[in-house]
């Protein structure tokens, strides 16, 4: 087997660490092309593939992390991931951890770790590394790395649910929230609304965006169902899918560019928060992307002659 195709084989899990580190496909890109890079100039053949593609990929993705870190310290807006659409590694013996890890909420969750303890994290809990391999990666001692692992799970586990919704749950909710929101059904709508439900949304300073989170059931229900006529006189489609794992959708224009992404957090059987992604930096992976300036504009005139 050539070099390129014993890289090809590993690709899938070395981007999969990467993003689950990173929280951002672009990044994560660059940080698989660079392990290719650093693989290819190798003088000999590493020891096991896999070991040394992982290990390098881990401590490429920490060293963009810390760098990342400075920048989203001065991010306009609440910072969410890039959205995702497909996981490209698939390993059933671990199917509900890779499921788990990537969606928003747990990336979100990820964001609380430094960047070591969150490449710990990953490679432990999610892709099952042993110690050693784990010490080898980020260049600590395997102590190291187990109290690394504790006091990342216990960052984790503060913040997550008491309970989560199995898919079937999540997905018929969300099938019944999105009928809700196209027949502008407010008071359906919030009854399928958490009673502390939040509306978050990206766009980075660099699109119209909210100012700040939107809470409570009946806010969030009124804010949904007034977007959606608006972006409907401007011919903005809604398309149901799942994004990071989750209940979500893709908001397309015309030209059926994307516009932004919605993923649903859904908790005892209500959708505790709909997290929105308009920063166009995080949505060119998905395809061409909308200019949602040109369309809020738009969207305002239509207002206004329909007044």
């Amino acid at each position: 087997m050539s070099r390129i195709e014993e890289f090809e084989e590993f690709r899938p899990l070395l981007f999969s660490i990467a993003y689950r580190i990173l929280g951002s496909v672009s990044e994560a890109e660059e940080a698989v092309q660079e392990t290719w890079l650093r693989f290819e100039a190798s003088p000999a053949r590493p020891g096991p593939t896999k070991s040394f593609l992982s290990a390098v990929v881990t401590r490429v993705s920490i060293d963009v992390l810390r760098s990342a870190r400075v920048r989203r310290e001065e991010y306009v807006g609440p910072w969410l991931p890039e959205p995702l659409l497909s996981d490209p590694y698939d390993d059933p013996a671990r199917a509900a951890e890779l499921a788990d890890s990537v969606s928003m909420a747990a990336l979100v969750l990820l964001e609380r770790l430094s960047p070591l303890e969150r490449a710990v994290f990953v490679l432990r809990e999610v892709f099952a590394f042993d110690f050693p391999a784990i010490a080898s990666a980020v260049g600590r001692s395997e102590n190291a790395c187990r109290q690394l692992v504790v006091r990342a799970r216990r960052h984790m586990a503060s913040g997550r649910p008491r309970y989560e919704a199995d898919r079937r749950e999540r997905d018929e909710l969300a099938e019944r929230f999105f009928f809700a929101l196209r027949e502008g059904d407010v008071d359906g709508l919030r009854e399928l609304l958490a009673a502390d439900a939040q509306m978050i949304g990206d766009g980075g300073g660099k699109t119209p965006q909210l100012a700040r989170a939107v809470s409570g059931a009946a806010n969030v229900a009124r804010l949904l169902t007034s977007l959606l006529p608006l972006l409907a006189r401007v011919d903005v489609t809604l398309e149901p899918c799942q994004v990071n794992g989750q209940p979500g959708a893709i908001f397309r224009d015309r030209e059926h560019r994307v516009l932004n992404t919605w993923t649903l957090d859904v908790l005892d059987g209500r959708v505790q928060t709909v997290r929105s992604v308009t920063n166009p930096d995080k949505l060119g992976h998905l395809g061409p992307v909308a200019d949602a300036w040109a369309l809020s504009r738009e969207a305002k005139q239509a207002r206004r002659c329909a007044d």
